[in-house]
């Protein structure tokens, strides 16, 4: 029987090289990866995945030139919330990991605000990884507990003080646009994942390439360290 994964990851790399490809802005290859990113969503539900974590911007991502990134704030801050009839009509619920306090107050405040607007979505629930970072997540949880007066640090205690600690550990992680590494992107909950990766630019992905993720993810043999 075919298994669904009920946690997939995608890093969404490939923006730039599409607008470059067409001579277009960087900005243009932004906008059309956010249309990308409606139809992967979509894909999701349709296949029955419940949760998706998408790669939007790292800690790494501002040392990109400033009206790229102020674009890319623009975008948090001008899309999230018109996007709220998409998100309701298709029982999607919004989460943010990373540390969003940084972000420009606009883009913060909706970032927010759609996060309370969609809690009660219960179809599938959509992480927006933003300025976030594997390694500082993982700092930021052991902190986290050691405020607490926790003094032995387990892999338990670690996830059990992550952003959003009911989120489970991603399953499946893909990358598009041929790059054939994490980033920095879900580090601790990538120990036991499987990774796929596509040559295919992040602006040209659609619903198919979600089945296609899936129909690689049950080509996989999943043993967790002991045998089949």
């Amino acid at each position: 029987m075919r298994e669904v994964p009920l946690h997939i990851g995608f890093i969404m790399d490939g923006n730039g090289r599409w607008a470059k490809k067409r001579f277009m802005p960087r900005t243009a290859g932004h906008l059309a990866g956010l249309k990308a990113l409606k139809k992967v969503i979509l894909g999701c539900i349709d296949q029955g995945v419940r949760y998706a974590t998408l790669y939007c911007f790292s800690t790494e991502n501002w040392k990109r030139p400033a009206d790229e990134v102020n674009y890319l704030m623009g975008l948090f801050s001008e899309k999230i919330m018109g996007e709220l009839p998409f998100y309701n009509k298709n029982g999607i619920r919004l989460l943010t990991t990373g540390d969003i306090s940084i972000l420009p107050e606009d883009a913060r405040r909706a970032l927010q605000d759609a996060v309370r607007a969609t809690e009660g979505n219960d179809v599938i629930t959509v992480q927006l990884a933003i300025n976030y970072g594997g390694q500082a997540e993982i700092c930021q949880a052991v902190n986290r507990a050691l405020s607490e007066g926790i003094r032995e640090i387990t892999p338990e205690v670690i996830r059990a003080h992550f952003d959003n600690p009911e989120v489970p550990p991603v399953e499946i992680i893909a990358r598009s646009a041929g790059e054939k590494r994490l980033s920095n992107f879900l580090l601790f909950d990538s120990a036991y994942a499987e990774f796929a990766f596509y040559d295919k630019l992040w602006p040209d992905w659609d619903e198919n390439d979600v089945c296609g993720i899936i129909d690689e993810f049950n080509t996989r043999v999943r043993k967790f360290g002991g045998l089949a």
